[in-house]
């Protein structure tokens, strides 16, 4: 059996290599015949869910991790070349 390669892209969609079955909520395969690659959207703003459609750069879409970590550098207290939050 082939191996499936899953690459999280940063603020970007997840990206499935390899052969795989996906299945919608009612049991439903998707057909990916031809397709060797493809990419879930992670922004939940696609018009072609569960597929990417590129939305994600349009709306500025950060990923958890790095929402996270922007967070925290907004309100790091005692550095002065920091944001401050307001």
């Amino acid at each position: 059996m082939a191996d499936v390669k899953i690459t999280v892209r940063p603020n970007g969609p997840y990206r499935v290599e390899g052969p795989v079955t996906l299945v919608d909520h009612e049991g439903k395969e998707w057909d990916l015949t031809g397709k060797a690659a493809f990419s879930l959207c992670r922004c939940g703003a696609s018009v072609n869910k569960p597929f990417c459609d590129g939305t994600h750069s349009k709306i500025g879409f950060q990923a958890a991790e790095a929402a996270v970590r922007a967070e925290n550098n907004l309100t790091t207290p005692g550095d002065p070349t920091m944001p401050v939050k307001i």
